[in-house]
């Protein structure tokens, strides 16, 4: 049974009309639901809540000059989707019920952590973490293209940075900031050093006066370039990895689904070795398409192999 204070939110957002607010305590009393191990009626819950999901958030429109500048997109995958380490998980885990019982630690003078940064190799599912937070929490999910910011816009890109935050008070969503290396990489450059260091100065200045109730989520290939004094403006910090062999087992059954054959998985593992998720996806995707073309029932080793060392063959990877 759902708590009390669970059932008060509950009334209270129903009663005052506020749909966030009504959507974000059902899931509250989803979640709640399946910890006491009710998994049936914790579904039923999603279920319901994902038809009223369907009626998509209002998205206010950007202006023209923001509007090749911040994507917005229709968020599809799950947290089930995700195929990362059980470390990571948890952590994702934990973002998501901080959101959930965010009105409980504002009670006793807290918040729930919503500027997150994601450090790791490119195709190991940051991109996509951001995206679950997003349909997960049922918000609008936009994309701040950094490289073209700083590449189009140089001499004016703090004012764009300022126009980007306004946004993030006005439309609650999930902001993410892709190739964040921009700042970081173009401010060690012989050319425009001042003006890329007003830029980074300008983003620390931006995310720390940040008061909105939007995910800030920064996403970088390298760690390494940022300044240090970047990592302290966010409440966490999430390292993806390439996969183990365990992941590439899951992925490779995610990926396949009906298609998968009686593949010697120890030598696809093996194969896969060294590649990313999104690279042994689109592999899977790629064997698939071949199945499909060929009138063929299943996906095979030796498809799938090929398509493994297409892959390889085409990123120049040893």
């Amino acid at each position: 049974m759902a708590t009390g204070d669970q059932l008060k939110s509950l009334i209270k957002s129903g009663l005052e009309d506020d749909r966030e607010r009504f959507i974000t305590a059902a899931l509250q009393v989803a979640a709640h639901e399946a910890k006491q191990g009710h998994s049936s009626l914790a579904q039923e819950l999603r279920n319901i809540i994902d038809k009223m999901k369907n009626a998509r958030v209002k998205v206010i429109p950007f202006t023209p000059d923001l509007h090749d500048l911040v994507l917005s997109t229709d968020p599809k995958d799950r947290l089930s989707d995700i195929v990362v380490s059980a470390t990571l998980k948890n952590r994702i885990d934990k973002i998501l019920t901080e959101y959930y019982q965010k009105d409980k630690l504002f009670k006793h003078g807290l918040h729930n952590r919503r500027k997150i940064l994601l450090v790791g190799p490119p195709g190991t599912g940051k991109t996509m973490t951001a995206s679950v937070i997003a349909k997960e929490l049922s918000l609008p999910f936009y994309t701040v293209q950094m490289d073209k910011l700083v590449n189009k816009f140089m001499g004016e890109t703090s004012a764009k940075l300022r126009q980007i935050f306004d946004v993030i008070k006005e439309q609650h969503g999930v902001f993410l900031f892709d190739e964040f290396d921009a700042i970081g990489a173009e401010r060690n450059a012989d050319n425009d050093v001042g003006e890329m260091r007003r830029v980074l100065n300008s983003f620390l200045q931006f995310i720390e006066n940040d008061k909105s109730d939007s995910f800030i989520i920064a996403a970088t290939n390298n760690s390494g370039i940022l300044d240090q004094a970047l990592f302290r403006r966010f409440d966490d910090i999430l390292h993806y990895d390439m996969p183990d062999e365990s992941e590439i087992k899951r992925l490779l059954d995610n990926c396949l689904s009906n298609y998968k054959g009686k593949l010697a998985i120890k030598t696809i593992v093996n194969e896969s070795k060294g590649l990313s998720h999104a690279e042994i996806t689109h592999a899977c995707r790629d064997a698939i398409k071949e199945v499909i073309l060929a009138d063929e029932g299943k996906v095979t080793t030796a498809r799938l192999k090929t398509m493994i060392n297409d892959r390889r063959n085409a990123y120049k990877r040893d």
